[in-house]
């Protein structure tokens, strides 16, 4: 007779199977291949040797490779990715013993606040660039084991997987009927995570004794700020490379307990969504998912933020739905906001800078930024976007133009009349009415000359 797990298992699975037919698109073929760095997931047996295998050569390589690819800021020791190759020349053997014998201790991670759109901060730990190289070679040989198990609808920084591929499955439940959602908000998640609970998840699926040694010693690192060291007795600090795989490795006994349940949801990192037909049923999803949140994880939702409404109502990633049947992917309303407050910002009239440099940070940021977000439905938001764009910029082409004669110059050399040149320049307009009355001097053709890039443009040609 089969024990109860086995039981609860196969239910897991069966659901499992019924949710991604009930929601899955035509043409769907399945799981998408794991990423070419990974290796099939090796037996329970084979594990005690983990360490190896996160020491081999080629590994290692891929590793520093990988570090080097990311690159970013030192850690409290500053030094810099740059100097990781030489750093790694004159440290390595005596850290690779130390790893061997079970002893490594790493560094204190260095704090650095970074601002909430919203307002408040988010708490960075970011590791030397000795420990991120070596996490980012533990994460390699961890994430095959762990990955294969992890449930379909986790997307969080996942081989195969992206932040768009969890809004399409988003779009998806709500296109089948599911158009009320359950917008659960964990509060200061990498802040609260349970260091035993956490590591006994760990150590279901690896057994080598060096490793768990290893993992803890990174768990209670400590951080440094304002020169102070400050224990860890919780958390997993964002900014190092195995903090995700941690992060999802916790997270999965919710994403089994809501497939269990039969629930429709998607989950990236710590930002999870659950669909359901109405506000009735959201309401006592909610209800129960948070007691299993706060009483089997030990986790804190965020009252305030969560929230059972439309998901027209909601941001999922940045990225919001239109209410009509095929709930079009937009922009969430908070997105454009951030957008345009990047913009002022570098756009800003008083910022002493080169139009070259100016426009050389915009392209950075623009295309950056569009790179993710071209998901959305937007082409006539980007098109307002660019038209404002470039009205900032003639503001500041006009407050660089201080002079009168320096006007009168200027809107000469671009074919104004000469007596509108003497009107615009003697106006005691400010600058930012003035940017309107230069568009016919200073056209888009002008901009682009100057080599500003056309988010309109991009998105078109992305498609």
């Amino acid at each position: 007779m089969r024990s109860y797990e086995e039981q609860r298992q196969q239910n897991i699975s069966q659901e499992s199977l019924r949710q991604r037919e009930a929601v899955k698109p035509s043409g769907y073929a399945g799981a998408p291949s794991s990423s070419s760095a990974q290796v099939a997931p090796s037996t329970r047996e084979d594990q005690n040797n983990l360490l190896e295998r996160m020491l081999e050569g080629d590994n290692l390589r891929l590793a520093y490779k990988r570090v080097v690819q990311n690159g970013g800021a030192p850690g409290v020791d500053n030094v810099t990715v740059a100097n990781l190759q030489a750093y790694l020349k004159t440290h390595w053997e005596s850290a690779k013993a130390e790893l061997l014998a079970g002893a490594y201790r790493p560094a204190p991670v260095k704090r650095v606040e970074i601002p909430k759109p919203g307002g408040g901060v988010r708490l960075l730990g970011i590791p030397t660039v000795m420990d991120r190289f070596l996490q980012q070679a533990l994460l390699q040989v961890m994430n095959p084991i762990f990955d294969a198990q992890f449930s379909w609808y986790s997307y969080g920084f996942r081989p195969g997987k992206s932040a768009h591929d969890a809004v399409k499955q988003a779009q998806r439940y709500i296109q089948s009927g599911l158009r009320w959602v359950v917008d659960l908000d964990l509060e200061k998640f990498f802040d609260q995570v349970n260091h035993d609970m956490l590591m006994a998840r760990v150590a279901r699926k690896v057994t080598d004794k060096r490793v768990l040694t290893l993992i803890r010693a990174y768990l209670n690192a400590g951080v440094m700020g304002d020169g102070k060291l400050e224990h860890s007795r919780e958390g997993t600090p964002q900014g190092g490379p195995l903090s995700p795989l941690l992060a999802n490795i916790l997270l999965d006994d919710l994403d089994k307990e809501l497939t269990g349940r039969g629930l429709r949801f998607v989950r990236y990192a710590d930002d999870c969504n659950i669909f359901v037909a109405s506000k009735r049923a959201g309401e006592r999803v909610m209800e129960s998912v948070s007691r299993f949140v706060e009483g089997k994880l030990q986790l804190k939702v965020n009252r305030e933020k969560s929230a059972v409404a439309r998901p027209w109502h909601r941001k999922f990633l940045g990225f919001s739905f239109l209410s009509q049947k095929q709930a079009t992917i937009r922009l969430a309303p908070k997105t454009i906001s951030r957008f345009k407050e990047r913009i002022r910002e570098l756009t800003n009239r008083t910022w002493s800078t080169s139009m070259e440099e100016r426009i050389s940070r915009l392209n950075r940021y623009l295309m950056g930024w569009l790179g993710y977000f071209h998901l959305a439905s937007a082409k006539k938001h980007l098109q307002t976007l660019d038209q404002w764009i470039r009205r900032r910029l003639r503001m500041c082409l006009w407050k660089q133009w201080k002079r009168v004669r320096t006007r009168i110059r200027e809107l000469r050399a671009l074919g104004v009349p000469e007596w509108a040149c003497f009107r615009m320049a003697n106006s005691r307009r400010g600058a930012w009415e003035m940017s309107r009355n230069t568009n016919n001097a200073l056209p888009t053709s002008y901009w682009e000359g100057k080599g500003l890039k056309s988010l309109l443009s991009r998105y078109l040609e992305l498609g």
